[in-house]
Formats: structure tokens, sequence, C-alpha cells
């Protein structure tokens, strides 16, 4: 179970890695609300398209809807439309940072919340080493005159802080619902509460055609980064603490900087391989990998059966 759980957080690292590159190509012709819009709107068509060819359907009105209303404020409206803007004031590598903060939230909010993700002296070791991992893996461009506004940070800030409510509250109050319709469901409300918004706020009826660049980062953003991403966090969500799935921010990184070396042939320092050793090691502590090792190390020997 420990190394399937690792295996679905890459996969959701992977899927969520290449969004800050994505948005920083979008957000140069299509304004951050209306990108918002078009990336929630996307895929919860796509979802609910998935969902209709399955003959299911989303829940009746009810109390459930009160769940989903508040995680598609904080999950995905809020936390999307704060990088969106901030990421035109800050650097990318500042944004990572501050993502990064999320799991320190988090494991404050479910040990306060969660009765099965208390806080442990492990979780907070694994945390802290993989925050110095990701400090470490940017360290070179936060060095090489990162731009960026005090607003920019707070914004940034900000959109940490309302991933690590999420987590804490889709564990709470949106297990137990049958594939896909979590996701469908909230990012469905998503796109509702981002329309009038960004027609009233941004009027993207007026402004010129968006390039064929930043129509490719939308549609990437939708589909991978999005409908596709939800699904698989809901199903860790399923399966694991919020605390282990919020160590994902650490994970992302790790696929830009993979991404730099396969894409534009960046040769990568020390700091890189220290800082994706520190964060793996985080990660793994968190997933309790090493107190199973240790555990199983600690096991009495069967005592052999007398002849």
């Amino acid at each position: 179970m420990a190394l399937s759980n690792f295996l679905w957080l890459l996969l959701l690292a992977a899927l969520w890695g290449p969004s800050f590159l994505f948005i920083k190509l979008a957000v140069e012709d299509i304004p951050p609300l209306t990108l918002v819009l078009g990336r929630v709107g996307i895929a919860a068509i796509l979802l609910n398209l998935i969902l209709r060819s399955q003959g299911r359907s989303l829940p009746k009105f009810g109390p459930i809807w009160k769940h989903v209303a508040f995680m598609a404020l904080i999950h995905n409206a809020v936390p999307f439309a704060l990088y969106n803007w901030s990421e035109q004031y800050i650097d990318s590598a500042l944004a990572a940072i501050f993502n990064g903060v999320t799991p320190l939230f988090t494991i404050i909010l479910a040990h306060l919340f969660v009765k099965d993700d208390r806080l442990t002296l492990g979780k907070v070791v694994g945390v802290m080493i993989g925050f110095g991992g990701l400090f470490l893996l940017i360290a070179p461009s936060l060095f090489e005159g990162v731009r960026a506004t005090s607003l920019g940070l707070i914004a940034a800030a900000a959109a940490a802080a309302s991933y690590g409510v999420a987590m804490v509250y889709s564990r709470l109050y949106l297990r137990g619902l049958p594939p896909l319709v979590a996701p469908t469901a909230q990012l469905s409300l998503a796109a509702l509460y981002m329309l009038p918004l960004s027609l009233w706020l941004e009027r993207p009826f007026s402004l010129a055609a968006p390039s064929w660049m930043a129509w490719g980062s939308l549609f990437v953003l939708a589909v991978f980064g999005t409908a596709v991403a939800f699904i698989v966090y809901y199903r860790l969500i399923e399966r694991t603490s919020a605390t282990f799935v919020s160590m994902v921010t650490y994970m992302i990184p790790v696929f830009g900087v993979g991404l730099g070396v396969l894409v534009l042939g960046e040769q990568l320092g020390w700091n890189a391989y220290v800082g994706c050793a520190f964060i793996l090691v985080g990660v793994m502590i968190v997933n309790g990998v090493f107190d199973r090792s240790l555990n199983w190390l600690r096991r009495p020997a069967e005592t052999p059966v007398q002849p």
C-alpha cells in the first residue's frame, strides 16, 4: 500500500508539475480570472461527459453540495486565481517556494481536525526535510535577480494556505463518494463561480484573440493539470492522509527540473541532486516507509518448532 500511494503521488506531481510553466505562458495573453474559468470550465465539461457516458450523474441537491461548494472555492477558484495573478508579479521559482508551504499548513490543520492524521515527530521531520530539499532545488533561481512584489508574495502565500485548508477539508467531508463524482461536482461549481467574475471584471470578449501558445497551454492545464489531476487527487484522499497528499507540492518542482533537462537540455548542479534526494526522503518519512522498515527489523524471530 505504501509503494502504491507513493506511485499515485508521483503521478499527481507529474500532472501538476508543468502547471506553473503553462500558467506563465497562458497568462501572457489570457487574463488571470478568465484563465481560471477556461481551465476549470474545460475540465468540468470533460468530466461531465465521461460521467454521463458511464450512465452516472452528480448527486441530488443535499448537504453534500455544501461541502462541494466550499471545496470549489478554496481548492480551485481562490488559489487558481491567486497563483495566476501572482505570477504576473513574482517569478515561478518564488511561486514554487510558496507552494511548498502548503504541507506546513496541512500538517497543523490535520492534527487539529482529523483524528487519524495526528502530528508526529516523523511527520514534522519529513515535512521539514522536504521543504529543505525544495529550497536547495530552487536556490540558484532565488539569487539571480528574482522579480517579486509584496502583493505578489502575499497572493502566493494565501494560495498555499487555501490549498492546505482544502486538503484537510476534502479528507473530512468528501471521502466515500463514487469515482469521478467529487472532482466533477467541484470543478463544475468552480466554473460557475468564475463565469460572472471573468465576464464582469475582465470582459474577455472585448480582448484580442490569444495566441496558439496560450490556447495550447490552457488546454494542457485544463485536461491534464485539472481534470485528470483531480481524479488522481481524490483517489489519493480516499487511500491516505491529507499530510501525505500535501507532500505533492514538494514533488512538483522535481518534475519541473526533469522537464528542463529533457526539453531544454539544462545541466543540473549538486544542489538539484541533493534537493531531489531530500524531497524523496521527506515524502517517504511522511508516508511511514521507514517506520514500517524499523518495525520489520524489530519483529522477534519466530520460535522454531521443537521436534
